[in-house]
């Protein structure tokens, strides 16, 4: 009996501004493949100086740490467990008095291939697209109405400032900065969103769901970035996602994303969001059962 796989056809991670860092990061190895998109960072200055952003390097804890240790046999809670462990004693201890809301964080999404089968993997609003060979579709995510509540509150921002540029941007406006911030404090409590940062017992609370799948199928695993050309601008469904990736590349499709972003609303009047261009991450998987 065959066992599961996973093979890597395109993968892809694109900065949402070229000059500033790319705080998503990707990997695989042979049980697994993953996105990690850091969270934008709300704090008054960087603390960690490796990655060019905090929110890049508590990334690349997390890509370094599944590469490196997550096996068909390992509990994926207890590698996200471990790396959380020390990249809170690494940043903590340099940095024991830093406001809460400037913890860095990141949302994943994972498909982990173990001997009884595939297995989706996440926190916050990182996801999955599946397309199976008989046409069928699904849709994998931690927090599933995560989009919506995020263009929400983007227009709200917008509706006040009149544009994504406006009144020095989402970070540069005190009332939306404050609303982040207090949003951003409540992730990894209970009651709140769970994600991957400083936090163990965030492994407590992973997402997962068995991925049923009969002999192949290709998945797009990505940041919320990639996301939007389903659940903000409509060009595709999950099922025309997948085939338009399989057809013609990422590349291409993360071009047409840019051009919604900065040609066809570039102010976030028609399509809410907090940044013009977000980092853009994906990966595309065929799947064997």
């Amino acid at each position: 009996m065959p066992t599961p796989a996973i093979k890597i056809l395109d993968a892809l991670s694109i900065p949402g501004n070229p000059a500033k860092p790319n705080d998503d990061r990707f990997g695989y190895n042979e049980s697994c493949v993953f996105v990690i998109d850091g969270a934008t960072g709300l704090g008054d200055r960087q603390y960690m100086d490796a990655s060019g952003s905090d929110a890049a390097w508590v990334a690349a804890c997390f890509a370094d740490g599944f590469r490196q240790q997550i096996t068909r046999q390992t509990q994926v809670s207890d590698i996200a467990r471990a790396v959380s462990l020390e990249a809170k004693a690494t940043f903590l201890g340099s940095n024991p008095d830093v406001p809460r809301y400037a913890w860095p964080l990141s949302a994943f999404s994972m498909i982990h291939a173990a001997d009884d089968g595939l297995t989706f993997y996440g926190l916050g609003d990182s996801c999955v697209f599946l397309l199976r060979e008989d046409g069928s579709v699904s849709f994998h995510m931690a927090i599933p109405d995560a989009y919506v509540r995020e263009q929400a509150h983007a227009q709200s921002h917008i509706a006040r400032t009149g544009g994504i540029t406006k009144d020095g941007g989402a970070l540069g406006n005190a009332e939306t900065l404050a609303a982040l911030r207090r949003h951003r404090e409540s992730q990894n409590t209970a009651g709140g969103i769970w994600t991957l940062g400083l936090v163990p017992e965030s492994a407590d609370h992973l997402v997962w769901e068995k991925l049923k799948i009969n002999g192949k199928a290709h998945a797009i695993i990505c940041s919320d970035g990639f996301a939007d050309l389903v659940v903000l601008y409509g060009a595709y469904d999950a099922a025309s996602l997948v085939r338009a990736a399989l057809e013609k590349g990422l590349a291409p499709m993360i071009e047409e994303l840019r051009r919604f972003e900065r040609e066809t609303d570039p102010e976030g009047l028609r399509y809410p969001r907090f940044k013009q261009s977000d980092d853009t991450t994906a990966i595309l998987v065929e799947l064997t059962a």
